[in-house]
């Protein structure tokens, strides 16, 4: 095939070889001439006095002062997200340092007695309502339409009373109460808010301390009986009981 066709042919076969050189046979493939063994020279005992090791001059001789192999190193270096990644399960891992304790209470106080709560009103008549609430929606009491209405039925408005929130799981002590609200009447939204009454009361059933001077009432929370009206019909004749 002439030299032309064959390059018109390449051209018209794009990416498609045309030319394959010959293999040489076995025949004709040039053999190298057989050489005698060479013998192993014998090993060259070390100079004794060979200077010593300078690891700064070999450092500077090597080609651009690549840094020298240490044995003992990975052969694959991780990158910073593995780095990273390895951190983060390390730390997962390792427990959190823990947070200093809470003060203990001195010594021969009740922990109720340090049980804090904010008060809002007043209590001209002696009546308290007590709530464990949220800050924002204790905030918001004096505006709940089932307490105004409550009151209203009672003749009282909320001017007359003292809302007052528990701030704690534990009972508010009445006598810190009472160092602030001269309290005679209590209504308690709620269970264990007050330390006199957690284990002698029942819901519903106003309970009479002569001995305190004080009448307590315990409902179930607002948020409850205010729209439930088989809890109001229990709430209504313990209210008429504790104050005819």
């Amino acid at each position: 095939m002439s030299a032309e066709k064959l390059a018109f042919l390449q051209n018209f076969y794009t990416d498609v070889t045309l030319y394959l050189p010959t293999e040489p046979s076995a025949a004709t493939a040039p053999t190298a001439p057989a050489s005698a063994p060479v013998a192993a020279a014998p090993p060259t005992a070390a100079p004794t006095n060979a200077a010593p090791p300078n690891p700064l001059a070999d450092r500077l001789n090597r080609p651009d002062n690549a840094p020298a192999a240490r044995p003992g190193l990975p052969k694959s270096i991780p990158t910073a997200s593995q780095v990273q990644l390895a951190d983060r399960l390390a730390g997962a891992a390792a427990p959190a340092p823990a947070g200093p304790p809470p003060p203990p209470a001195p010594a021969g106080v009740a922990p109720v007695m340090l049980t804090p709560f904010t008060a809002i009103g007043n209590n001209p008549q002696g009546v308290v309502m007590l709530f464990r609430l949220p800050n924002e929606q204790f905030q918001k009491l004096h505006r709940n339409v089932f307490l105004n209405k409550m009151l209203q039925a009672l003749n009282m408005v909320m001017a007359d009373v003292m809302l007052v929130n528990v701030e704690s799981e534990l009972p508010v002590a009445l006598v810190n109460l009472r160092q602030m609200l001269a309290a005679t009447q209590i209504i308690a939204f709620g269970r264990n808010l007050l330390d006199t009454t957690v284990r002698n009361t029942q819901i519903y059933e106003p309970v009479l301390f002569p001995s305190l001077n004080l009448a307590y009432l315990a409902s179930a929370t607002v948020d409850l009986v205010e729209y439930d009206v088989s809890l109001k019909k229990r709430l209504w004749p313990g209210l008429q009981r504790m104050f005819s």
